[in-house]
């Protein structure tokens, strides 16, 4: 479905927003938590750079299908 993000174990911000249909700023807004109805997504930081591990991505949107 998405070329090339599929055998990668961590993405970026732009790849969470591909997978997800949603902005770059709108993947921000929920790493930090400023998204009202949806949990934190779990990510970690490489200097400036946020990312997030592809197992935690799909963990989130298992458990929160529904919201």
């Amino acid at each position: 479905m998405f070329p090339g993000i599929a055998e990668k174990p961590v993405l970026t911000i732009a790849e969470v927003a591909a997978i997800q249909r949603w902005s770059k700023a709108h993947v921000s807004n929920v790493l930090n938590g400023r998204v009202a109805g949806l949990p934190k997504l779990t990510h970690f930081a490489m200097v400036r750079r946020k990312l997030v591990r592809k197992e935690w991505l799909e963990h989130w949107m298992e458990e929160n299908k529904d919201r």
